[in-house]
């Protein structure tokens, strides 16, 4: 199914980053576009912030599995790439907001963990890690990240069971900060972005390296 590729635009402090308009799964090609995103953000001087989103049904449905079947000899540098581009969303300097649109799953649900904050739509769309369904385990990089950002009894669950987390519900349980209307997902993410927006720069980085040292270090570990 073709796509758009990631978009990166900027409204004063923020920079917007659209993933697409379709699956929105991890290619080599669409790691590499978000890769490239994330340069320019990194090398923008002064105040600033990101928002990830997307547009359509999905947010991201996770990796890739078509590409994977095909190219199974890539499979390590291919997971390599998927938790470095977690570990970068982790540690970028400066904050970072998810607006879940659509389905957040599997490896596009550990790439929301990887922002600082989730807001999600409340009436639509479902967060979910279904790894135990699709019997594809959590590698050791993955399991860092999703037990370093959720609650112990959340995380348990997620993982064990595959649920699917509506908006309302993955906001009670802070899978997710807010939930609301598919109105305000972007525009509420854009104003807690803003409101940061100052923080960026090397304190903060610092900050996020020594929080997350040892989830960091299990994703870039390869």
């Amino acid at each position: 199914m073709s796509q758009a590729a990631p978009q990166l635009d900027r409204r004063d402090d923020v920079f917007v980053l659209n993933l697409g308009d379709g699956e929105n799964r991890f290619h080599p090609d669409w790691i590499a576009a978000v890769d490239a995103a994330l340069d320019e953000v990194e090398q923008a001087d002064g105040a600033k912030a990101l928002v990830t989103t997307a547009t359509g049904k999905f947010f991201s449905n996770g990796l890739d599995l078509d590409w994977l079947g095909s190219h199974a000899e890539q499979m390590g540098e291919y997971v390599a790439a998927v938790e470095g581009l977690f570990a970068r969303v982790l540690a970028l300097p400066l904050i970072t907001v998810a607006a879940v649109q659509g389905h957040a799953f599997a490896a596009g649900a550990m790439l929301t963990l990887a922002h600082d904050f989730r807001v999600m739509r409340d009436d639509r769309g479902f967060w979910c890690l279904p790894e135990v369904d699709i019997h594809i385990p959590f590698t050791p990089g993955m399991n860092a990240l999703i037990t370093s950002r959720l609650a112990p009894q959340v995380a348990h669950e997620s993982m064990t069971t595959g649920r699917r987390y509506g908006g309302a519900d993955a906001r009670d349980l802070a899978i997710v900060d807010r939930a609301v209307s598919e109105d305000a997902v972007l525009p509420t993410a854009l104003e807690i972005a803003t409101a940061n927006a100052g923080k960026a720069g090397e304190t903060l980085g610092t900050i996020k390296a020594r929080m997350y040292e040892e989830t960091l270090k299990v994703l870039r570990d390869h």
